[in-house]
């Protein structure tokens, strides 16, 4: 069990409280298992932790608009700030990166298609200085590519798919197939016609979501070159 600081600022002042940084973390994420009483590591709102100010009745009721402990908690947690420890940060920084190193391995190669172990992509990733970002491994793979390139050449099979979305689709698509969009034409009937690139790995994935979200509507048309 790790302990830290969840804090927010209102109207200049400070409201603090002690939590199991695992169990707020799965608050702020909203996350279906997260128990709030696990959460929670005091039995006050304080302005100063440290210091054991604690936070009158009417300051909670005022801002959070109640005076119930763990309701003005949960506030606390999912609209301020759950501090990380640097060893926590450390522990999901590297396991970003072994996804990413994971996903190369399976399907980046060298110029002559050959393919490289972990250990050499790791080190052009840190080479390199490549920013793993908190998200999705699909959504920054083309430019982790990009800045990996730099040290060490390599690339992925991409394909280029021309897309005609029905106008009514167009809302949930467009979300989808923005990251991979290289050319866009609204028709003047309303339907959407893109052009996304993508690497080949990703092609099944990015159907199946794209189906899902237009109920199979969207034709497609994969193009050469």
């Amino acid at each position: 069990m790790t302990q830290t600081t969840a804090r927010v600022k209102r109207n200049g002042k400070k409201f603090e409280i002690l939590v199991d940084l695992d169990e707020a973390m799965k608050i702020k994420r909203g996350d279906a298992s997260a128990n709030i009483n696990s959460a929670v590591m005091t039995e006050y709102i304080f302005h100063n932790l440290k210091s054991g100010e604690h936070v009158s009745d009417s300051d909670l009721e005022k801002e959070f608009g109640t005076t119930d402990i763990t309701k003005v908690a949960e506030k606390i947690i999912k609209s301020g700030e759950v501090v990380r420890t640097t060893e926590s940060m450390r522990g999901e920084h590297g396991a970003r990166y072994k996804q990413v190193v994971d996903f190369l391995v399976s399907h980046a190669v060298s110029p002559e298609g050959r393919p490289y172990t972990g250990e050499r992509i790791m080190k052009a990733l840190i080479e390199a200085n490549v920013n793993v970002k908190n998200k999705s491994v699909d959504s920054q793979i083309t430019e982790i590519i990009d800045d990996l390139s730099k040290i060490l050449p390599i690339k992925l099979e991409m394909k280029r798919v021309k897309l005609t979305i029905p106008a009514i689709h167009t809302g949930k698509a467009y979300g989808i197939i923005k990251e991979f969009m290289v050319e866009e034409d609204w028709l003047s009937n309303g339907d959407l016609q893109a052009i996304v690139s993508m690497p080949t790995a990703l092609i099944f994935d990015f159907y199946d979501r794209l189906n899902g979200a237009t109920s199979g509507a969207v034709m497609s048309e994969e193009l050469k070159g």
